[in-house]
């Protein structure tokens, strides 16, 4: 899709109202637990959106709602991995070119460059994203991954989100060198940095490096310059580890407020005006989804059911009718 500031201050807007509801209702025990991305908005929503949604796919990590709400997915189906309803949300990925919500520390990025080799074996001319932090870039899967993604000269864009903290542990303590996308060269991938909290900066970003993927040109590395405001999840506090001047320091840089100052007071009030009727609706939508039935737990683990697992499924079935 083409964007302007508009439109994805918009779509910013529905992410952060719909990141402040989700964090409100695991407060109230509708949701177990939550993983907020305030701060990562521009981030996320602008590179979702560039997406190309009849050939690419994206492979998510466990706190992409902005992603998702780029993508135009079914909202309330992707929260219903956090209300515990089904793993990995209710949306069809297939259809929405969205993968499963990953929690595996740069499991993504594997399942990417699986699916762009794939892409790249049957011509299909489309580019994989894969999203990761910067705490995920010092795992070894991530390596193998640029490095497999390097030699084959696959179709992928790894798109790290450097929001400054591991949980609790800074960027400069866990990635040498300081930089994600520096690591590119050494696999002879192509790399950028980007302000991850500029939305037309990372959406011309992300779709020259889908493009170029498209084209044959390899996978390339996005690193988008962002901060996490928020708590790395709901039981964390981050005024343990971060001092209330840093954040006060990126207030001033919040995507929203950066995209907000380029546009008129009404166009921010009609933003406003319906990010609160999404937001209504999806929660309307979420409380309102039905526990699954029991059955599915033995529906989707194997292709071919063990024998281990029928003889579960009877007891489990003989125990309902007893």
């Amino acid at each position: 899709m083409d964007a302007d500031l508009r439109t994805l201050h918009r779509l910013m807007l529905v992410a952060r109202r719909l990141d402040e509801e989700a964090i409100a209702l695991q407060r109230q025990g509708v949701l177990p637990a939550y993983a907020p991305a305030k701060g990562q908005e521009a981030a996320q929503v602008a590179s979702g959106a560039a997406l190309d949604l009849n050939r690419d796919f994206a492979f998510p990590t466990y706190r992409e709602v902005g992603v998702a709400v780029g993508m135009g997915v079914d909202l309330a189906a992707y929260l219903a991995s956090h209300r515990n309803i089904w793993h990995g949300g209710l949306y069809d990925p297939q259809s929405s070119r969205l993968a499963p919500l990953n929690a595996i520390v740069g499991g993504p990025v594997l399942h990417a460059v699986g699916w762009a080799m794939g892409a790249k074996l049957d011509g299909t001319g489309g580019a994989a994203i894969a999203y990761f932090g910067d705490g995920a870039s010092s795992q070894g899967d991530v390596h193998e991954a640029m490095n497999f993604a390097g030699v084959y000269r696959l179709p992928v864009v790894f798109f790290c989100q450097n929001n400054g903290w591991a949980i609790s542990v800074p960027t400069e303590r866990q990635v040498a060198g300081g930089s994600v996308a520096a690591r590119a060269a050494s696999y002879g991938i192509e790399s950028l940095r980007v302000d991850g909290n500029d939305a037309l900066a990372v959406f011309e970003a992300t779709r020259a490096a889908l493009e170029r993927a498209r084209e044959g040109g390899g996978p390339t590395v996005i690193e988008a310059m962002t901060y996490r405001m928020g708590p790395h999840s709901t039981s964390d506090d981050p005024g343990r580890y971060r001092t209330l001047e840093d954040e006060q320091a990126w207030a001033g840089r919040d995507p929203l407020v950066v995209a907000a100052q380029q546009l008129t007071a009404e166009e921010v009030a009609a933003a406003e005006e319906h990010a609160a009727a999404v937001v209504r609706e999806v929660r309307e939508s979420l409380v309102s989804l039905d526990v699954r039935p029991g059955e599915e737990l033995f529906s989707f683990v194997y292709r071919e059911p063990t024998k281990s697992l029928l003889a579960q499924q009877r007891a489990w079935k003989e125990h309902l009718d007893a």
